[in-house]
């Protein structure tokens, strides 16, 4: 499935933008200076209320490099708002399709980074580590890059998804998807991982990099972030117990051509033995030793949950 590309890679940016206009200058000055590589960025407005859409026309007029699309749209969320712009871009002249945040900053070597550790790894799209950064100051290495498992990405994204390079002819594929089936797109919560599940599931390559690329800006309308601190650990246990993440695993595997595998099979229906399989198969489930721990207690805690629900 590896394509040649240009000399001098060409980067479609998919960016998706809610009431951003206090980050957005400083996110596009960093995707613009990206070094050794033609950019250009495609921006898609979730309906704001603090001048974003003016503000990105007026960019737009002044950079012949980005292009906004049609404004007036409420997406509601980051998943949507991404998939529009994955199923909207004509993405055909382009090397590489990037994601990108509203409120990030990009280090000068990003994209070429991407480039050249596809081309090494013989990949179809990338991922990496982040630096998350915070107002204080503080800043921490954020790792995703421990091996890939065999069904992690039913289960789990390949790391933040405005860190995700993937080559055009894959965006395609999904496109094709986007448009096919784009009822059963709209219940899913989450582009990031479902990128990363669609490749895997259909045999792409995935390289995932040690190396940040990024600073990732961390602050208080974060839809997602780095998941840390008490609030966002309960967060995850209500999505976890109340059903959402396994729902989301099984529209996945049916997105993606896996709803009949025998894996799949043993625990979609959210019966107890099922999931007391799937706990003892966490090994095969998540990436990193201590998310595995979590993902099995999950398991094992959704059984009793469930089990009360019937």
């Amino acid at each position: 499935m590896i394509q040649d590309v240009s000399p001098t890679p060409a980067f479609a940016v998919c960016l998706a933008a809610f009431n951003g206009v206090r980050w957005l200058p400083e996110q596009l000055d960093s995707i613009l200076a990206q070094q050794h590589v033609d950019v250009r960025v495609f921006v898609s407005v979730d309906a704001s209320s603090d001048g974003t859409e003016d503000w990105m026309d007026q960019a737009a007029m002044r950079e012949p490099r980005i292009t906004v699309l049609p404004h007036g749209s409420h997406f509601g969320g980051a998943a949507p708002n991404f998939f529009r712009l994955l199923r909207d871009v004509d993405v055909s002249g382009f090397d590489y399709v990037a994601l990108a945040d509203q409120d990030d900053i990009w280090f000068v070597d990003k994209l070429i980074r991407a480039h050249q550790e596809i081309l090494r790894s013989e990949s179809d799209a990338y991922s990496s580590n982040v630096l998350a950064f915070w107002p204080s100051g503080r800043r921490v290495l954020i790792r995703k890059a421990q091996p890939q498992v065999r069904w992690d990405f039913l289960f789990e994204a390949a790391g933040p998804g405005c860190t995700y390079v993937i080559r055009t002819g894959l965006v395609q594929a999904v496109q094709a998807l986007l448009h096919a089936r784009s009822e059963e797109v709209q219940g899913l919560g989450l582009h990031d991982w479902f990128l990363y599940a669609f490749a895997r599931a259909k045999g792409y390559r995935w390289v995932i990099d040690e190396r940040a690329g990024m600073l990732y800006r961390q602050h208080r309308h974060n839809q997602v972030g780095v998941n840390a601190g008490w609030r966002a650990s309960i967060h995850r246990v209500e999505k976890v117990l109340g059903g959402w993440a396994l729902g989301q695993s099984v529209l996945t595997a049916r997105l993606t051509g896996l709803s009949e595998d025998p894996f799949v099979n043993r625990w979609s229906d959210g019966r107890v033995m099922g999931l007391l399989w799937l706990a003892l198969h966490a090994g095969q489930c998540r990436r990193r030793p201590r998310d595995r721990m979590i993902f099995a207690l999950s398991c094992v805690a959704l059984c009793f949950v469930g089990n009360r629900r019937r």
